[in-house]
C-alpha cells in the first residue's frame, strides 16, 4: 500500500505540475480560442441555413396562398374546397386548411391547431396535427393566414420537421467537434508540456549542479533553433563569460598574494632596516623617502586594478560619449613627447583627420598612454643600437573601426606569448629587468571589450605595434 500511495502522489505532483505551466495554460487559452471560433462559426452557419429555409417556405406558402385565393375568385367557395382536397391528398403535400369564421373545418389536411393561430391574418410559427396523426400537437409548422370574403379563413403552410433535423444535425456536429478540439487540445498539450518540461528539467539540473560550484556545466542544447535553444545558447555563453571572469578573478587573488608580497616585504624590511641601522635624521629621511616610493608604487599598482574591475564589470558605459580618438593620441603624445626625449627618443603623433569614438575619455587615455609608456619603456632599452627610430602613435580609420596604435622598436613580444601578455601581472623575461606591475596590457585589453573593440598585438619587425581598435562612430548618429 506504502508503495502505491507514493505512486500515486508523485503521479498527483506531476500532473499538478504540468497544469501549472505557462505551456499547458497556453493551449487551455488557444483551445478556448478555436471554441468560441467554431462554435461562432457553426452558430453562424445555423443562423443563415434556418433564415434561407424560413425564406423558402416563405416563397413557397405566398405562391400557394397567391393560387388557392385566385380559385376562390374564379369559383367561390366550392371551387377552393375542391381544389384544397386535391392538394392535401397529395404525398408530401404542404399544409392547408380552410374553416368557416366561427372555425369550423370545411376542408384541408390539418386537424388541431395551437389556440387562436386562425384568429389573425398573416406569418406565425405554431404546433399542429394532422387528419391522420393520433398524437397531440406533436410537429411545428411555419403558416400564413388569410380572410376570404364570406368570413372564410384559409391557411397554408409547411411543417418545419426538415429545418429541425437540419438544426439537430448541426448541433450534433458543434458538439461533436467541440469534444474532439477539447480532447485534441488537452492531448497535444500534454505532449507539449511534457516534452518542455523534460528540457526544462534538464536545464534545472544542470543550473543545480553549476550552482553547487561547476561553474563547467553547461545547458543541452536539442539543435531544434527554438526559443529554448535561444535560451541555452545565450545562458552558456554568459555561464562561460562567468567561468573566464571567475577564473580571472582566482588568479588576480594569486596574483595579488605571489606578487604583492614581495613589495611589502620590502617595505618593512626597510622601515625595520632604518630602525636598526639609522644613525641620523638623514638616514631616516632616507627611509622615509623610500617607504613613500614603494607605496606610491603599491598605490599605481591597486589604482590600475580597481580600473581593470571598473572596466571589466562595464561601470564605465554611463559616462560614455562622443569623443576624438585623434584629439586623444595628440593629447597623450604631448604629455608623454618631454618623457621620451629625456630618454632619448624620438616621439611621433599621426592623427589628421578626426576619429570619432563614442567613449569614455577617461579609459581610453589611460589606455593609450599606458602603451606609450610601455613604448618608451622597451625602446630605451634598446635606444643604444637603434637611436634614430622614432615611438610612433597614430590614430586612422579601417573600415568601421577606429585604430588608436603605438608602434616602437624594441624587442617586441614572441607570437606565442601574445595572448599571456594580457593577463594581469604576466611579465615576460626579458621585461622583469624594468619597472612596472604588469597590468598595462591588461587595463588596456579590459578598456578596448568594453568599448566594444579589441587590443591587437602585431609585428613591428622589429618591435612591437600595439593597436587599440574602438568601433567608429557612424555619421547617422554623430
Amino acid at each position: 500500500m506504502t508503495a502505491r500511495t507514493d505512486f500515486l502522489r508523485q503521479a498527483t505532483a506531476k500532473f499538478v505540475l504540468v497544469f501549472r505551466t505557462t505551456t499547458f495554460k497556453l493551449t487551455l487559452l488557444f483551445l478556448a480560442v478555436f471554441a468560441v471560433f467554431a462554435v461562432f462559426l457553426l452558430g453562424y452557419f445555423a443562423w443563415n441555413t434556418n433564415r434561407l429555409i424560413t425564406e423558402q417556405i416563405s416563397e413557397t406558402v405566398d405562391a400557394e396562398m397567391n393560387a388557392l385565393t385566385e380559385q376562390h375568385r374564379l369559383g367561390g367557395i366550392r371551387r377552393l374546397l375542391l381544389v384544397v382536397e386535391a392538394r392535401a391528398r397529395r404525398p408530401g403535400s404542404n399544409l392547408y386548411l380552410v374553416t368557416t369564421y366561427s372555425g369550423d373545418w370545411l376542408a384541408g389536411n390539418v386537424d388541431l391547431l395551437t389556440q387562436g393561430v386562425l384568429n389573425d391574418a398573416g406569418w406565425t410559427e405554431t404546433k399542429y396535427r394532422r387528419l391522420d396523426d393520433t398524437e397531440g400537437l406533436a410537429h411545428s409548422a411555419f403558416v400564413r393566414v388569410d380572410q376570404l370574403p364570406g368570413g372564410f379563413r384559409l391557411l397554408v403552410g409547411r411543417d418545419l420537421d426538415e429545418r429541425e433535423r437540419l438544426l439537430d444535425i448541426v448541433f450534433s456536429a458543434l458538439w461533436w467537434l467541440i469534444g474532439l478540439l477539447i480532447a485534441l487540445g488537452l492531448a497535444g498539450g500534454l505532449l507539449v508540456t511534457r516534452r518542455v518540461l523534460r528540457r526544462v528539467d534538464a536545464m534545472t539540473a544542470t543550473t543545480q549542479t553549476i550552482m553547487k560550484g561547476d561553474l563547467g556545466g553547461r545547458l543541452a542544447i536539442a539543435g531544434t533553433g527554438d526559443e529554448l535553444d535561444r535560451l541555452a545558447g545565450n545562458l552558456n555563453a554568459m555561464l562561460a563569460r562567468i567561468e573566464v571572469l571567475m577564473g580571472g578573478l582566482k588568479e588576480v587573488s594569486d596574483n595579488i598574494a605571489h606578487d604583492l608580497t614581495t613589495p611589502l616585504t620590502r617595505l618593512r624590511n626597510r622601515s625595520e632596516a632604518a630602525l636598526r641601522n639609522a644613525k641620523g635624521e638623514d638616514d631616516y629621511r632616507a627611509a622615509l623617502e623610500a617607504t613613500i616610493e614603494e607605496s606610491d608604487s603599491l598605490i599605481k599598482t591597486f589604482n590600475a586594478l580597481l580600473m581593470i574591475a571598473r572596466a571589466e564589470s562595464g561601470q564605465g558605459r554611463e559616462e560614455m560619449a562622443e569623443i576624438d580618438a585623434a584629439e586623444i593620441a595628440r593629447g597623450v603624445g604631448e604629455l608623454y613627447e618631454p618623457v621620451a626625449d629625456e630618454k632619448g627618443l624620438v616621439l611621433k603623433v599621426e592623427a589628421p583627420q578626426p576619429a570619432p569614438v563614442q567613449g569614455n575619455r577617461e579609459l581610453i587615455s589611460q589606455a593609450l598612454a599606458n602603451l606609450v609608456d610601455n613604448a618608451i619603456k622597451y625602446s630605451n632599452a634598446c635606444a643604444p643600437a637603434r637611436p634614430a627610430e622614432p615611438i610612433l602613435v597614430a590614430a586612422h580609420h579601417e573600415g568601421d573601426r577606429v585604430l588608436l596604435s603605438v608602434a616602437d622598436r624594441g624587442p617586441g613580444i614572441p607570437a606565442n606569448d601574445r595572448g599571456r601578455v594580457v593577463e594581469r601581472f604576466v611579465r615576460l623575461e626579458q621585461s622583469r629587468s624594468e619597472p612596472g606591475s604588469g597590468l598595462g596590457l591588461s587595463l588596456a585589453a579590459a578598456v578596448a571589450h568594453l568599448h566594444g573593440g579589441e587590443l591587437r598585438l602585431e609585428d613591428n619587425a622589429p618591435g612591437l605595434r600595439a593597436i587599440l581598435a574602438l568601433p567608429r562612430m557612424p555619421p547617422a548618429r554623430r
